[in-house]
């Protein structure tokens, strides 16, 4: 859809693509679950051996006895062996899913008496010599290697049954069923309805600092985007067993080797055998405690590197992720110059769903690393590469005979037919009105033909000023144009009697590195002192939500455009120009100070040019719009706004500077932190409209970018510092609670610090507004909070610390929000 046609289809895709966590030939995939117990007393049996006969190929049943298997490397026969029972062969079918239960006789022989001495749990000194070891066993700790990976990702409609097939709805859409497959992990049935492959060369240096990929190859079953072909590399899947928190969806898991893991694990030494003519042990894990952000599964390390060869890892039970009902990752390692064991295969699984039983996605990830090469120097062409990410020339175009030649392994006939049923099902009529009304929701916009209606949320309003607000809103869609966009919108208020118009034009002259310019025009009434984030005035939630009558707003018209270059992925700059006319009225009237006629309005003419940078940016881009994934670096933004009095009938003279710094970042096991510090200073004589109004909030909708305990026009600066601290603890604390932990709510806390002033000649200008003053004495609010009510909801307790005579102020109050979050 607009502006991003692709965005509603990759949603699921991009979440699962910012995580990840092996190589066989066989085009037939051998899938196993099932349980194995005690052939007498039926107890289920944890830590028993089973393996393909004649492979390595295995795993152990997890301390529920229960098991799964996955491979393309199947024999015909599973080997079961168990300390104190006798081993079994059974026979299976390859290439066939299967569920089987498996029943040990125990074994009968005599033994001698023995003593048991009391001693230290055998897998506590291999665990310490791993944590000792990690500093040279972890990839990522090498001065530099590069090496080809293959990646797979693969989006499954899960849950997929017959009542499903008998809908309406899918009449036109019954050939896809034919591809229907069942799960290992889970045993849910499921639909493939996405697949993605690329092949890439990878780069790393740790200093001076280069992280580089280059896909050479791509496919993706029904999307032909470079900006999406990006997210099918290696990059953006960052999990590594050998760093203390592995961070999924911003929860941070504890890995299994993490230097704290003796407190949050306990640990069981099973086996030992060779891998690779390598004695190793294998060991496996539990959390001790429930809820707390773990993992159970297994690992082998090797005896005299310590250095991980293979790790199974699934999410612990009951942990406090949103829409992630099971994951699980395994690891196989490669022994490289006979000393380090180096990744070899990589495999991720993501079960999204609501509960077991509602439709969800699968999302699953493989990544294999092939032509390894350490300490070899990376070619000043890598290091000169603007984007961590390059999609090379022609990566959508490799032919078959490609493909075929440099897959690490062939694909099943349902996985090479994915392509061919995606492409088969986008021109079902049914299916295209379907994304259509997915879209809107998404969104905001339903597409008809050359435009697109919306946002439709913004359709009816009321405030004090108008009354009845009644909008029509829309905008030209990528039928129309994939250069150019128009814009416009026609409101009516039935108190006020007056029409509010506005148009616009975005032209994208390039769109990597992005450059664009945009014109608008609009004669519409506006909140001055309004955060940028907050819900718009004209939007229903807002008019609902209002904790005061609104008789501030504002009649303002004005021409405004930018123009905007991207120098290289992070670096941009914007130039915008603004030609500005700001109405009295009766409840903000322009008065000067020295008497005289009101002032009916504040012209004004300026210019302001934005440079922002925010390193390692990533980006799902569309035609128009793009939607920024973020980065772990912080954002910054500085701004220069100049205004002189007489050109376009500016009444003032004046030159401001404003920095924004704004950084997420994780303090694990304590959860993540939002930092935002804002600065800024106005040089020059000006009314108070040209001010800085700072951001109030008069609804009961939280504002993370606003003081949500301020009135509108309460306090104004011409020179100000403000600093936000949001912490969220992601349960930290109610996890630890037994009752409250089972609702998965988590703590969030904020505080947040302005202080300013306004210098008297700009106090001498136009009378303020009643109650509206500077804030040389500090202004300060704090709350605390309960997030993933429902999943989705937040509400926060917020007092107001300083300014409490202040007229017409809440001292304490409530505030909600909707969000979505993992």
């Amino acid at each position: 859809m607009k502006k991003n046609k692709n965005k509603t289809k990759l949603i699921l895709i991009i979440a699962f693509s910012t995580l990840a966590f092996t190589q066989t030939s066989i085009a037939q995939i051998t899938k196993i679950r099932g349980k194995v117990m005690d052939a007498d007393t039926k107890e289920l049996l944890s830590f028993v051996t089973l393996a393909f006969k004649g492979t390595s190929i295995g795993t152990i049943t997890d301390s529920k006895g229960e098991f799964f298997l996955e491979t393309r490397g199947a024999t015909d026969s599973l080997s079961i062996s168990y300390v104190g029972y006798d081993p079994k062969s059974v026979a299976i079918r390859k290439g066939q899913y299967q569920e089987i239960t498996i029943e040990l006789k125990a074994a009968s022989f005599a033994i001698e008496g023995i003593t048991v001495v009391p001693g230290e749990n055998p897998a506590h000194p291999i665990l310490r010599s791993i944590i000792k070891n990690k500093w040279k066993n972890d990839p990522d700790k090498l001065e530099s290697y590069s090496y080809e990976s293959y990646n797979k990702l693969e989006v499954d409609l899960n849950n997929v049954d017959d009542k499903m097939k008998q809908r309406k709805i899918f009449n036109q859409f019954q050939f896809i069923f034919d591809y229907v497959d069942t799960n290992a992990i889970t045993g849910k049935t499921f639909l493939p309805i996405f697949i993605s492959e690329a092949i890439s060369d990878y780069h790393y240096q740790r200093s001076p600092k280069v992280d580089k990929e280059v896909i050479k190859a791509t496919k993706i079953s029904g999307v032909k985007n470079e900006s999406v072909a990006q997210f099918t590399g290696k990059i953006y899947q960052k999990i590594n067993i050998y760093d203390n928190y592995i961070n999924v969806f911003d929860q941070g898991l504890v890995s299994p080797i993490a230097d704290a893991g003796l407190f949050y694990y306990k640990y069981y030494l099973i086996d030992s055998a060779f891998i690779d003519h390598k004695w190793c042990y294998q060991i496996s894990f539990k959390p001790k405690r429930k809820m707390e952000p773990t993992f159970t599964g297994d690992f082998w390390v090797n005896d005299s590197t310590w250095a991980i060869v293979k790790a199974q890892v699934r999410l612990a039970d009951k942990v406090n992720l949103n829409f992630v009902n099971d994951m699980v990752a395994s690891a196989e390692y490669q022994l490289i110059n006979d000393t380090l064991w180096f990744p070899k295969q990589i495999s991720l699984f993501v079960d999204f769903n609501l509960t077991d039983k509602t439709t969800g996605f699968f999302g699953r990830k493989t990544t294999a690393y092939n032509k390894v090469r350490l300490k070899e120097p990376i070619q000043d062409t890598i290091q000169s590469l603007q984007s961590n990410v390059v999609v090379q020339e022609g990566a959508l175009k490799q032919n078959e005979e490609y493909w075929n030649k440099t897959r690490p392994f062939e694909l099943t006939q349902k996985e090479a037919g994915i392509y061919r049923m995606v492409d088969s099902v986008q021109n079902v009529p049914m299916y295209k009105t379907f994304i259509d009304i997915i879209n809107m929701f998404v969104n905001y916009y339903y597409v008809v033909g050359y435009v697109e209606i919306g946002p439709y949320y913004k359709t009816y309003s009321f405030n004090e000023i108008e009354g009845n607000r009644f909008r029509v809103s829309g905008r030209t869609s990528n039928k129309f144009s994939k250069k150019i966009m128009f814009s416009s919108f026609l409101a009516y208020g039935d108190k006020d009697n007056r029409f509010k118009y506005g148009l616009g034009a975005l032209y994208m002259i390039k769109k990597k590195p992005r450059q664009a310019i945009n014109l608008e025009y609009k004669e519409d009434i506006e909140q001055l002192g309004q955060s940028p984030y907050a819900l718009t005035e004209d939007n229903l939630m807002t008019s609902v939500l209002r904790r005061n009558p609104n008789y501030k707003l504002t009649l303002v018209k004005e021409l405004s455009g930018y123009y905007q270059k991207e120098w290289f992925t992070g670096l941009s700059n914007t130039l915008n120009f603004s030609y500005r006319n700001i109405y009295s009225s009766d409840s903000i009237p322009f008065k000067y100070v020295s008497g005289g006629p009101e002032l009916n309005k504040v012209t004004n003419f300026s210019l302001t040019l934005n440079t922002r940078w925010l390193k390692d940016e990533k980006f799902v881009t569309g035609e128009f719009d793009r939607v920024s994934l973020g980065s772990k670096f912080p954002e910054v933004n500085f701004e220069i706004t100049g205004s002189y009095k007489g050109v376009l009938g500016s009444q003032f003279t004046y030159a401001k500077l404003h920095v924004n710094y704004y950084h997420k970042f994780t303090i694990n096991p304590f959860g993540y932190t939002r930092f935002i510090i804002d600065c800024g200073k106005i040089f020059g004589t000006v009314p108070y409209p040209l001010l800085q109004l700072h951001e109030g909030n008069e609804t009961y909708a939280f504002d993370r970018f606003a003081f949500n305990m301020m009135n509108y026009y309460e306090f104004a600066s011409d020179q100000y510092s403000s600093i936000t601290l949001e912490h969220h603890f992601q349960g930290f604390f109610l996890n630890r609670i037994p009752l409250m932990r089972r609702l998965k709510w988590r703590e969030v806390t904020t505080g947040k610090f302005l202080i300013g002033s306004i210098s008297d000649k700009n106090k001498k200008v136009l009378e303020f507004p009643y109650g509206m003053g500077e804030v040389s004495k500090p202004y300060a609010e704090a709350g605390i909070g309960i997030e993933n009510i429902f999943k989705v909801i937040r509400i926060d307790a917020t007092w107001r610390l300083t300014h409490l005579d202040n007229p017409n102020i809440e001292k304490f109050g409530i505030r909600a929000g909707l969000q979505i979050i993992f």
